[in-house]
């Protein structure tokens, strides 16, 4: 393990020493552990530190660095640094880069393309249904879906896009090892095994009420375009559009009714000039490689078109009752997660109507043959 490592995480655990005023220190002092042991008018004066807080660094040592390193290792992850290859570059470019971060998982979609997906914790139907449609399509056209593993519409998020047979990061505003909130522990070890979680604190920290607009400034740091699902008008997602909105990125909204209390801080973002999210292409259009993809989406063309009834078995099923994603997966032998990513399908295509009851029934149009529906 490397004295400088550890010293470098040391110096970022310090309280009150933020990422600019701790470079100032480590390139004063020569190196991390250097300013281990320097005086503390040097350390003071050097990076325009309160006097208190550059004796606490002179008395300090590399060995809670050492301790937290040692931990994460633990736990599989590892710890990296801002000079490290495998930091993310998003995040250099945000005014309050964080000064390490632990990860667990494929640190590789760090450094892939990313729409951040987020809303509120307590949401409607329509903003589920919503939530899921737009990050599971996504998803499915290789963006990576970033949220912060929250209750409700950050979950709904995370689920989508794995169940779509993509990749998400989950950002946390706790540590590695804790699961918070505890209904989401299924959920952030799966993240864990098939994406990437990522925090900023110590493994064994737990959530504090400061932590998660911390955590808000990394989840629309790491992506290009940050999307509101839904949200009140007091709700943390808010908080995530405004960090995006500092940081340069695109904030787009998805539009709800203005009577929608849910609805209240979306329809505000819009008003303020985000962009309306109606459709999956919306979200595709900020990323300059998906354009061609995205034009493909609005226009129906670039991809086949879903099977007629009685040539697919999954029709053909949806034909005689609405049922359920679980009784058609028994049904028709297949995975569940390909056969949502199917449904969707059909769904955006307006073929098939998700149910309030989560039962997908096909649509009047649609049980007709080819050759008998409308021109």
């Amino acid at each position: 393990m490397s004295d400088a490592r550890a010293a470098w995480v040391a110096l970022a655990l310090t309280p009150g020493l933020g990422f600019h005023r701790l470079v100032q220190v480590v390139a004063a002092s020569g190196s991390a552990d250097g300013a281990f042991g320097a005086p503390s008018a040097f350390l003071s004066a050097a990076g325009r530190l309160p006097l208190t807080l550059a004796e606490a660094i002179a008395h300090g040592s590399p060995e809670p660095g050492a301790r937290l390193l040692a931990r994460v290792a633990e736990l599989g992850g590892e710890v990296v640094l801002p000079y490290d290859d495998g930091f993310p570059a998003r995040l250099l470019e945000i005014p309050d880069p964080p000064a390490f971060l632990c990860a667990l998982g494929r640190l590789e979609l760090a450094h892939r393309e990313a729409v951040a997906v987020v809303g509120s914790r307590e949401h409607t139907t329509y903003g589920a249904r919503t939530c899921r449609d737009l990050a599971g399509a996504v998803a499915r056209e290789g963006l990576v879906v970033v949220s912060g593993m929250a209750r409700g519409l950050d979950a709904t998020a995370h689920q989508a896009a794995l169940d779509a047979g993509g990749t998400t990061i989950g950002v946390l505003g706790n540590g590695l090892a804790v699961a918070y909130p505890a209904i989401n522990r299924r959920l952030q070890e799966r993240v864990a095994r098939e994406g990437l979680l990522l925090s900023e604190f110590a493994p064994d920290e737990p959530p504090r009420p400061g932590s998660f607009p911390r955590r808000n400034r990394l989840v629309s740091g790491l992506a290009r375009a940050t999307l509101v699902v839904e949200a009140a008008l007091d709700s943390g997602a808010l908080l995530t559009a405004a960090a995006a909105l500092d940081q340069g990125r695109d904030v787009l909204a998805v539009p709800g009714p203005i009577t929608s209390p849910t609805s209240a801080g979306t329809n505000r973002l819009l008003r303020d000039g985000a962009a309306p999210c109606l459709e999956p292409a919306d979200l595709l259009a900020p990323f300059p490689a998906f354009t061609r993809r995205a034009a493909e989406l609005r226009t129906g063309t670039g991809g086949p078109e879903p099977a007629a009834e009685g040539s697919d078995p999954l029709q053909s099923a949806l034909a005689r009752e609405p049922l359920p994603l679980d009784v058609l997966a028994a049904r028709l032998g297949r995975p569940a997660p390909a056969l949502l990513a199917a449904l969707t399908s059909l769904e955006l295509a307006g073929r098939v109507l998700r149910r309030p009851d989560g039962r997908f029934e096909l649509l009047p149009e649609a049980r007709l043959a080819p050759s008998a529906r409308p021109p």
